[in-house]
């Protein structure tokens, strides 16, 4: 029975799940794109203000984690992704309609409103599906929907800004997110005793098997206890610091290929997409092992030192050597793309599910907050310095101390336990 379960667990939730996430990314994500390929020109924004429409993104997104993630846990987390597809997807065609600045500025904060639900939201329906021997490899495979989304899309972007322009790149990358809620909705269950594609003896065994979990984590009572744990302030500045690694690199990375000799948009596209291919094999490799040896700490820190490592490298080689720097930016996406998984699943396996929807929303908030610095400090570095080399500078270091206090933070798990 247990193989019947897994089986029908993995083939419905993980690919609704992918998609799902994947389109989020794909609305968040393109911007790098328009602003590679024209939309700093006809809308002339400056380096400042494109730092700043990049990075507002993450601004809304800090705000509205943790009512999200909170409405998730107790009421339904199937009807908060629904209206927000809905309204992210119309948001993101939106982006390519306006020709005011201003006006730009309200939809990049707002679209990032709209999109702080998911990523907690996703975890929290993930959490209640799979269990602890799965639960990495189950929130890898919806992680997967960012490094995957950006490969292609990173792709198709610049195929669709040469054939149409950055607004038809926008209009056409937003539809597909409001298709796909009617899709959601009707294939989507918050919780297995919901669903009528599980008999009754199944859905009984995946919750007590879920619930037995449980018994080993130690009580906390409400939220503000959660949210002053030593564990959960460890897990936000970490979280905080490896974001501004990451999205200084994903937010930035076509403008910084572009910059180079001889390159043009399709071919910023296609450089664009390398990091990621090996980003969905690291992936998939850190959250298979992290299950199996359920380690979750050694498939988490040694990533982050070596995204840390080879920022720094890039910058040392330096822009004479194209290919050799290009090879260690590729080093870096994969490495910092690794832990998601294994992060993921400590939360979960730490903090009672009582708790855990709020610390998660917590701790992806100020991810959003370490996103919105990434994305604002390196884009002001690219344009003010006219190089990239203190971005890389930047990166690197937030990456190094987010990978100590990995080490900290999960030290101090195994002692609290």
């Amino acid at each position: 029975m247990a193989d019947t379960i897994a089986r029908q667990r993995w083939t419905r939730m993980i690919p609704i799940a992918f998609i799902t996430y994947s389109l989020a990314y794909l609305d968040r994500a393109n911007f790098g794109f328009a602003a590679a390929g024209g939309m700093a020109e006809d809308l002339k924004i400056t380096p400042n203000i494109s730092s700043l429409l990049g990075s507002l993104f993450f601004l809304g997104y800090f705000f509205f984690q943790i009512p999200g993630a909170m409405y998730a846990s107790n009421k339904s987390a199937k009807k908060l992704i629904f209206w927000s597809l809905i309204l992210w997807g119309s948001l993101a065609a939106a982006t390519g309609l306006t020709s005011n600045v201003n006006m730009l500025i309200v939809i990049r904060f707002l679209l990032g409103v709209v999109e702080s639900a998911v990523m907690p939201a996703m975890l929290i329906l993930l959490s209640r599906w799979f269990t602890k021997s799965e639960r990495s490899r189950a929130n890898t495979f919806l992680i997967l929907g960012n490094p995957a989304t950006i490969l292609w899309m990173s792709i198709l972007s610049g195929y669709l800004i040469r054939a149409i322009n950055w607004r038809g790149m926008f209009i056409m990358e937003g539809l597909p997110a409001i298709i796909w809620a009617f899709f959601w909705w009707r294939l989507v269950n918050d919780k297995p005793k919901d669903a009528n594609w599980l008999s009754d003896d199944e859905k009984l065994a995946l919750e007590n098997q879920l619930q037995a979990e449980q018994v080993g984590i130690k009580p906390i009572k409400n939220y503000k206890e959660a949210f002053r744990s030593k564990i959960v302030i460890l897990l936000c500045l970490q979280y905080a610091l490896w974001s501004i690694g990451v999205y200084g690199f994903v937010m930035w990375l076509p403008s910084m290929l572009n910059d180079a000799p001889n390159m043009n948009i399709v071919k910023t596209g296609w450089l664009s997409s390398v990091p990621y291919l090996l980003a969905i094999i690291s992936m998939l490799l850190a959250s298979y092992f992290s299950d199996k040896t359920l380690n979750r700490k050694l498939f988490i820190w040694p990533f982050l030192l070596i995204g840390s490592l080879a920022f720094y490298g890039s910058y040392l080689i330096g822009p004479g050597h194209f290919w050799i720097a290009f090879i260690l930016l590729v080093i870096a996406g994969g490495a910092m793309y690794a832990p998601y998984g294994p992060f993921f699943a400590v939360i979960t396996e730490t903090l009672p599910s009582n708790v855990a929807g709020g610390a998660m929303g917590l701790i992806n908030s100020l991810g959003a907050l370490g996103s919105f610095i990434g994305a604002y400090i390196v884009g002001y570095l690219n344009g003010t310095t006219g190089s990239h080399a203190a971005s890389y500078i930047f990166m690197a270091s937030s990456l190094f101390i987010s990978s100590l206090l990995t080490m900290v933070a999960l030290k101090s798990k195994k002692t609290d336990s």
